[in-house]
């Protein structure tokens, strides 16, 4: 019988850089347990798949995996927040986004699709041709509209590649977040150090609307304690002025 469980314990051990040692101290079990378990010699129960997996890092949906693998029944769901279970989670989505008026503030999924947008941040949307549904990734890639919004795009995308794998690496790797990766490092000059003055403080995009450049910069809030597979992945951004102009814009 081929053991499964453990060619991808042994698979994610490699991903976190972690010896059996190191890993068994932080799972709470023996280094020669972990060896017997990724040589099929031990089979683990499901509280100590829940170990690993924590000790791990990993993500919801492959703790499902790891479960059937090891002979047990899947654990966690994904569920859309318009679903009865998600009303308060999308009830706090929706306060969040709401009370972040007139700043621009979004929910978007892993892969960067756009799950809510408030008021202003359906207006920018709609700016460069988005709504809700979309999908961010997908139009950086080939939305010509958007890359040319952007007006420090060398920059940014330069950023938004490295933001990119190191979600991936995150989530133990996901091909879309790395093949969108790959492809913006391709379109990123490579950057000439020609001085050592401090880098700023934080990188703003600069983005243009309606004849006038608008410049923000981000902050990314999760939730901690979920459960859900998507919810997971949810996160809310939020969007705040880099600059005196772009403040009153907003604030007009």
């Amino acid at each position: 019988m081929t053991n499964n469980f453990g060619m991808a314990l042994k698979i994610w051990r490699a991903r976190r850089n972690m010896s059996q040692l190191h890993l068994g101290a932080e799972a709470n079990v023996s280094s020669r347990h972990i060896a017997f378990l990724e040589t099929g010699r031990a089979k683990p129960s499901r509280k100590m798949v829940g170990q690993l997996s924590d000790a791990l890092s990993i993500p919801r949906a492959t703790r499902n995996e790891l479960l059937i693998a090891a002979g047990f029944s899947a654990t966690y769901r994904s569920q859309a927040l318009d679903t009865e279970d998600m009303l308060h989670v999308r009830a706090a989505v929706d306060w969040t986004l709401k009370r972040h008026h007139p700043y621009p503030g979004f929910a978007l999924d892993r892969h960067w699709a756009i799950v809510a947008a408030n008021l202003s941040g359906t207006a920018l949307l709609a700016n460069v041709g988005l709504s809700v549904g979309d999908s961010l990734l997908a139009a950086m890639l080939e939305s010509d509209r958007l890359k040319t919004a952007i007006e420090n795009w060398p920059t940014f995308v330069r950023y938004l590649a490295a933001r990119l794998r190191t979600e991936s690496i995150h989530v133990g790797g996901d091909p879309v977040l790395d093949a969108a990766a790959k492809a913006l490092s391709a379109q990123a000059p490579v950057e000439k150090q020609t001085d050592s003055s401090p880098l700023p403080a934080i990188v703003a995009t600069r983005l243009r609307v309606n004849n006038q450049v608008m410049s923000f910069f981000s902050t990314i809030a999760q939730f901690g304690t979920a459960e859900d597979i998507a919810l997971a992945d949810l996160r809310i951004e939020l969007l705040f002025p880099a600059d005196e102009l772009t403040k009153n814009l907003l604030a007009s």
